[in-house]
């Protein structure tokens, strides 16, 4: 009885690991995009595509501080 209950915890763990690295590079993803932004937005002088890229790059930053802090905790649900 033992042996399925800690082979579904080994698989809930590793399901964990991959969604926090999948977290982690979405917010990686998306903070790339705002820095490509906010430099086209220099580059062009356009405070509309520098807003958008720093909202992206603060967004993308915030993505990745949750894949790193939150989605860890997961794994101590159960």
């Amino acid at each position: 009885m033992v042996a399925p209950i800690i082979a579904t915890m080994a698989f809930f763990n590793s399901a964990v690991g991959s969604l926090q690295t999948i977290v982690i590079a979405l917010g990686a993803g998306l903070g790339i995009w705002g820095v490509i932004n906010l430099l086209e937005g220099y580059g062009n002088d356009n405070p509309g595509a520098k807003s958008q890229g720093m909202k992206q790059l603060m967004a993308g930053g915030g993505v990745a501080l949750i894949g790193t802090t939150l989605v860890p905790l997961l794994a101590g649900l159960f």
